[in-house]
């Protein structure tokens, strides 16, 4: 018998088959490789996230560059068919944005019992398996991050089964997880995991496009040889 889908499930499914024309580049693309935009009452113009907010929205392609590029071309009062004077910062309070909504739902992880912070514990959890992810602070110390790396390989070779999130700083970390600086945190599987996740992944994709911070891939665990 087949277990029926979640609510959330259906949802996500019904977005990742719909597209939508990015306003700057003309692509077609799924709505979750694009983000929408709409103005305020008071004319501003912000970034609807979730993709809910009522009227008319602009849908632009879900990078840095192509924001910015919105915000220069302002497309909006075009699309929104209003005057409408859209910040120069609008990129960086996108990718501002992003990364609160990742530690919002890391927060939530930990609330979930899913979240292993501390250099043991995490060491522990990736010989034990059931990773969703290893999150490692982008001002950790590099040995600590080539002894993880090690820990990595020895259990799983060259290709882990998960990516290694590098995007937060280990105060933002420490906050979002309610600790001092957190350093290396492991996010197990499950729902609360794949929901931080799927918002570590979204931020990638926005910050990774202009060289910035980047969620390692699997197959170069932590971005360290040896």
């Amino acid at each position: 018998m087949t277990e029926a889908l979640t609510e959330k499930e259906v949802a996500n499914t019904r977005r990742e088959g719909r597209t939508r024309m990015c306003a700057v580049t003309r692509s077609v693309l799924p709505e979750g490789e694009l983000i929408r935009f709409v103005a305020t009452p008071e004319g501003a113009v912000v970034a609807d996230l979730k993709a809910k907010l009522p009227g008319r929205g602009v849908w632009v392609g879900a990078t840095r560059e192509t924001v910015a590029e919105a915000a220069k071309r302002n497309v909006f009062s075009r699309g929104l068919k209003k005057s409408l004077h859209p910040p120069a910062d609008l990129a960086d309070q996108v990718a501002a944005r992003l990364k609160e909504h990742a530690l919002g739902r890391l927060g939530l992880a930990r609330k979930a019992g899913a979240v292993l912070a501390g250099f043991s514990k995490v060491e522990a959890s990736i010989s034990g398996g059931h990773l969703a992810a290893l999150v490692i602070a982008s001002d950790a110390a590099e040995d600590g991050v080539r002894k993880l790396s090690q820990a990595v390989r020895r259990r799983f070779g060259a290709a882990a089964p998960f990516p290694v999130v590098r995007l937060l700083t280990g105060a933002e970390l420490g906050l979002a997880i309610g600790r001092p600086d957190v350093i290396h945190a492991a996010v197990l599987q499950g729902p609360a995991g794949g929901s931080f996740m799927e918002a570590a992944i979204r931020l990638q994709r926005y910050v990774g496009a202009s060289g910035g911070e980047t969620a390692q891939p699997a197959a170069e665990p932590l971005g360290i040889d040896g």
